[in-house]
């Protein structure tokens, strides 16, 4: 975690922008990400959600839209900025993992080892 906290960090995202950016990249469904659903990703309250979505809006992160069924929810969507950020954060992510996979297969089997007689 200090890892990724550390690297979001130096691309100038705190750690709960950068978790609610992979939050509404990770998103699935078949409707557009709302700030109701960003809030219940991350275990926030809807208006720490609204608050959240406005600092990224505000930092070119986040475009936020009407939603066309329904007036009163919000969709969200990333913008290229955010795109070309999570990109990045990803590629380090992938070489520090690599990096320590020896050590983490290591300890997993010494765990294995622990708990089999």
């Amino acid at each position: 975690m200090d890892f990724s906290t550390s690297a979001a960090q130096e691309e100038g995202l705190p750690t709960q922008q950068h978790q609610a950016l992979l939050a509404i990249k990770g998103h699935r469904g078949e409707d557009a990400m709302t700030i109701g659903m960003l809030a219940e990703r991350l275990l926030i309250a809807p208006h720490s959600a609204t608050e959240l979505v406005g600092r990224l809006v505000s930092a070119g992160y986040v475009s936020r839209r009407a939603d066309p069924n329904d007036k009163r929810r919000q969709t969200l969507e990333l913008t290229d900025k955010a795109e070309g950020v999570l990109k990045r954060l990803t590629a380090i992510h992938l070489t520090e993992i690599r990096e320590m996979a020896p050590q983490l297969i290591h300890i997993l089997k010494r765990l294995q080892d622990e708990i089999e007689p």
